[in-house]
């Protein structure tokens, strides 16, 4: 029985230390569009879905505080880019 207890153990620290990393990667990408994006001014719909799927994996996984931030501004971009594409006078800024 303690071997068992040992394994599952170690497999747990093993499935922790597999999402923190991914958390890690996640937040690293999230940070490169935003500031991509961000300096451009505008956001594709490509890169703003990617950017939304990023961000729910990432919170779902615990990641939080200033990603929550940058999604904010980035739907504001995207917003924006929306209001622009459909001719109308409403600024968003």
């Amino acid at each position: 029985m303690g071997y068992i207890v040992w394994l599952l153990k170690n497999q747990k620290k093993d499935r922790d230390a597999n999402s923190k990393g991914t958390m890690l990667l996640l937040r690293v990408q999230l940070i490169e569009y935003h500031t991509k994006y961000m300096m451009l001014q505008e956001i594709p719909s490509y890169a703003y879905e990617n950017f939304c799927e990023m961000y729910d994996a990432y919170h779902a996984l615990g990641g939080n505080g200033m990603i929550t931030k940058m999604k904010r501004e980035i739907d504001e971009l995207h917003l924006r880019r929306k209001v622009d594409e459909y001719g109308t006078n409403y600024k968003l800024y």
